[in-house]
């Protein structure tokens, strides 16, 4: 086995986690050998556990893919930046920071949308524009169960519709597919693979990092853990076992 980076030790993962992680990429087949997978790094320890994960299972899967990560600084400060380099040298991976004046461009932009809605569009723009510009099949994000029962909860209470993340998404007639290996980690299981790496998370540096319907959705969810433990795994059941027949249609309401 090839020598791996301190970020990436086999001690990293707890027996549980690991069976997640594989539970999720098998079910939803989501590397394949000759894969080559962009990692979108925000900086927060979702994205940062992720990129160790990838370059983890690198070394244990019997399929052979390569991973780059990518950190697209909206153009908020200088040092940001610096300290995502940092933490992606320690997980020894190959890398890019692109500079970008996004907080700027989506702070003029009009439409009626949010400065948020404007950022993360140019932001995710410019990720599938390196996709595929540099041959890159899959996007890996670093969203984890916690940030799916959210975006469920955040659709239902604000648009009107039963929907969520997916743990892979096919775009651009198959060209390239968004994957979410930490979908069944919940938040706390991904501190604690931070911890055991030694991953030091990089505050988010947008003066507006505050989504008030996220929040909400979030309390939503812990209100209703204390009703019930079992709660959180119950929903994230249910997302996967729609009965279809007892759904309203919509021609009729």
């Amino acid at each position: 086995m090839r020598n791996m980076p301190l970020h990436v030790s086999m001690n990293i993962l707890t027996k549980t986690a690991n069976r997640s992680i594989g539970q999720a990429m098998h079910h939803y087949s989501m590397l394949a050998d000759g894969d080559r997978v962009l990692i979108a790094v925000s900086g927060g320890v979702d994205s940062l556990v992720l990129t160790s994960i990838l370059k983890l299972w690198q070394h244990k899967a019997p399929i052979h893919y390569e991973i780059f990560a990518v950190y697209i600084d909206n153009g908020f400060d200088m040092l940001t930046g610096e300290k995502v380099v940092v933490q992606l040298q320690k997980a020894g991976v190959p890398f890019l920071i692109e500079k970008t004046d996004f907080w700027h461009r989506a702070a003029t932009a009009e439409e009626g949308k949010s400065v948020c809605y404007h950022c993360a569009r140019l932001r995710r723009n410019r990720l599938f524009a390196l996709a595929e510009e540099q041959g890159f099949n899959k996007i890996a994000f670093g969203h984890h169960k916690d940030d799916i029962l959210e975006t469920f909860f955040i659709n239902l209470l604000y648009a009107g519709n039963i929907s969520t993340m997916v743990p892979k998404q096919k775009l651009f007639n198959g060209t390239i597919h968004i994957i979410r290996p930490l979908a069944y980690l919940d938040k706390k299981d991904i501190l604690k693979i931070a911890a055991n790496a030694g991953i030091t998370p990089v505050k988010n540096p947008c003066p507006q990092d505050n989504d008030s319907k996220r929040q909400v959705a979030r309390k939503v969810v812990a209100d209703l853990s204390q009703l019930n433990p079992k709660v959180k795994s119950n929903i994230f059941a249910a997302l996967s076992n729609i009965r279809q027949e007892y759904l309203l249609d919509s021609r009729e309401v």
